[in-house]
């Protein structure tokens, strides 16, 4: 699964390479090839996950919230009619 699309790493390579004064940049124009390079690599060592896997993730967690904060309630309820008795 990539985090960052082809053309989001081209454009985050392309702003790195052009962030580099121009005396660097005659030295090699293959700096955003490596750029890109590099960001690619290092992006795939880490454990990213996509936008709706996170999105998927948020809604199953907010539905368990509600559900534990509705069970909670009623143990409450459930705890105060027995000590009532």
């Amino acid at each position: 699964m990539s985090f960052m699309g082809s053309g989001a790493l081209d454009e985050l390579a392309r702003r790195l390479a052009d962030s580099v004064p121009e005396s660097v940049r005659s030295f090699g124009r293959d700096l955003e090839g490596n750029f890109k390079a590099v960001l690619q690599a290092q992006l795939s060592k880490l454990e990213l996950v996509s936008r709706q896997e996170f999105d998927v993730q948020a809604a199953i967690l907010a539905r368990t919230q509600a559900t534990l904060t509705a069970l909670e309630a009623r143990l409450k309820d459930l705890e105060a009619k027995l000590s009532a008795q």
